[in-house]
């Protein structure tokens, strides 16, 4: 089978992670009698520099005709003044909500899962991590505070900024959907984090999350406010199974809850429409520090390309391969330096991905 990827490798570590990602699935390819087609995308501070604008519509449109979309990170130094100095809608940042509403990507799928041999890297204690914990975070992705109207502007003299958080029950109803569909196939809890103690938006999103239920009796769902869903996470997370909630509580968390994994770059995302469609990507940051250094952890993004095989390709059992290669070079010792633990061995971002690829057979 041939399949298309737009590869949007972005600023930063993009590059680097992207090229390992790309590696493991050349692998795949071979193994498994697939061919993996890749039109490059630029979006982020990349395409600010060559064409002005952070996404252009040609851009966009070679995302859309594509099977699915490979993303590495955007974004910079916010000390980088020819990125930032400049209308939020012209940040690259802008770009990511561009694609992301473009391709009506609503429905983010970030797994928080904590493989034992990397406990040590844990920040939690041992009697908290327990058993270790296995959940999966549902963020809404293009509606709320990130795409509501904002300005700043003086009134009454005074400076003032304000942004927008609007949601209507059809976003809600259809990214509650897309989590109850997922509890099923796991172990059918739904925790639906809101802040309905203070915000009408939140009032409305526990509304209409508990009409979804109703549809599957089957999955037991409790509603957690968020600042309670924050503590909870380092306090006791092998409680949680499927959270779902709305785009910026989500956009914390998952970070939250990807640090508890022992790094950031361990954790995978996918975002996707009503179809099988979706962009696939780290759920970490572009990293400028460490860029062209050879020494970021390149894991996340293979787990993404793992994730972009299962949901868009519907190739479960290549997904297995890669995410068994991982495991397996895990257990073998080999660390990143982010996860870096004593008795294990440092290998570098390319190390990282050809051990990785040498393990899928």
């Amino acid at each position: 089978m041939n399949y298309s990827i737009a590869v949007i490798p972005g600023d930063g570590i993009g590059p680097e992670i992207i090229g390992e990602a790309k590696k493991i699935l050349e692998k795949v390819g071979s193994v498994f009698g697939h061919e993996f087609l890749y039109t490059e995308v630029l979006m982020g501070g990349v395409s600010i520099d060559a064409h002005g604008v952070p996404l252009t519509e040609e851009a966009l449109e070679t995302a859309k005709n594509s099977d699915s979309v490979l993303l590495g990170a955007v974004g910079g130094d916010v000390g980088n003044s020819r990125w930032y100095d400049v209308a939020p809608h012209l940040r690259p940042e802008a770009g990511l909500l561009a694609i992301r509403k473009g391709l009506n990507l609503f429905a983010n799928i970030r797994p928080a899962y904590l493989y034992k041999e990397l406990s040590e890297a844990c920040p939690l204690k041992k009697e908290i991590i327990g058993d270790g914990f296995d959940m999966v975070i549902m963020r809404e992705l293009t509606g709320g505070l990130y795409f509501g109207d904002r300005f700043t502007r003086e009134i009454d003299g005074v400076r003032t900024a304000v942004d927008t958080l609007t949601y209507n029950e059809n976003e809600i109803r259809r990214i509650a959907i897309k989590a109850f569909d997922i509890a099923m196939k796991r172990r059918k809890q739904v925790i639906s984090v809101d802040k309905a103690n203070v915000l009408d938006s939140s009032r409305l999103w526990r509304n209409v999350v508990e009409e979804v239920a109703k549809d599957y009796p089957e999955v037991t769902l409790t509603h957690m406010l968020v600042d309670n869903c924050a503590m909870q996470l380092v306090m006791n997370p092998g409680q949680f199974d499927v959270i779902l909630t709305e785009n910026m509580f989500g956009d914390i968390l998952s970070d939250e809850a990807s640090m508890i994994t022992g790094s950031i770059g361990m954790l995978s995302s996918a975002s996707m429409n009503e179809s099988k469609f979706g962009m696939y990507e780290p759920s970490h940051g572009s990293a400028p520090d460490i860029a062209g250094k050879n020494i970021a952890n390149p894991i996340a993004t293979i787990l993404s390309a793992a994730m972009m095989l299962r949901y868009s390709f519907d190739l479960d059992q290549e997904a297995d391969a890669v995410e068994g290669a991982v495991e397996k070079v895990l257990s073998e010792g080999w660390r990143t330096g982010d996860i870096m633990s004593k008795g294990c061995r440092q290998v570098s971002t390319t190390e990282m991905g050809d051990l990785i690829a040498g393990k899928i057979l």
